[in-house]
């Protein structure tokens, strides 16, 4: 069934707009262009983003804040070996899964350290990643609350995730 979803989508819209009488072509280009043109428009901020979580985990400098904030993984009930992705998955999605594959790699999948890290994966979003595309693109140069807020957001998530793995396992 998954294999013929998206055939049967484009198929469902072709007919739609067909029955609307709207000229298809000309539509898809325009679409296209509006497309291309956002691309462009945030590549240099999706650039600059991955250059420096790249900079940052090849320094070492994740590892490193991860070892700085022991204390509070402790008290949160986090475990050690996901503090890298707490740091690094507000930042970088794909960077976030990488350390998620080395945590379950290294522990285990069915480990707590691998699960609360599957758990923290999909609870949390890549925060700061998003606020710096959606404002880069719309011009916005203040966030004002936006980033303390969805930072706080994700650490509430990684708490959570953390305590209801150890709650569920």
């Amino acid at each position: 069934m998954t294999d013929l979803f998206l055939p049967l989508l484009l198929a469902c819209t072709a007919g739609y707009a067909l029955y609307r009488r709207v000229d298809l072509f000309p539509t898809l280009l325009c679409g296209v262009e509006k497309g291309l043109h956002t691309a462009l428009h945030i590549l240099p901020t999706m650039i600059v983003i991955l250059t420096a979580v790249r900079m940052l985990r090849v320094s070492g400098f994740v590892d490193l804040m991860g070892q700085a904030c022991r204390p509070l993984l402790q008290l949160t009930g986090i475990p050690e070996e996901c503090a890298a992705l707490l740091l690094l998955k507000p930042i970088s999605g794909s960077g976030g899964l990488a350390l998620g594959q080395d945590i379950m790699r290294i522990c285990g999948v069915d480990s707590v350290q691998g699960r609360t890290a599957a758990v923290m994966l999909g609870a949390s979003e890549t925060s700061l990643y998003t606020i710096s595309v959606y404002c880069g693109y719309l011009g916005l140069k203040k966030t004002r609350y936006a980033i303390p807020a969805a930072l706080l957001a994700d650490f509430a998530a990684f708490v959570c995730a953390a305590w209801f793995v150890r709650i569920l396992y």
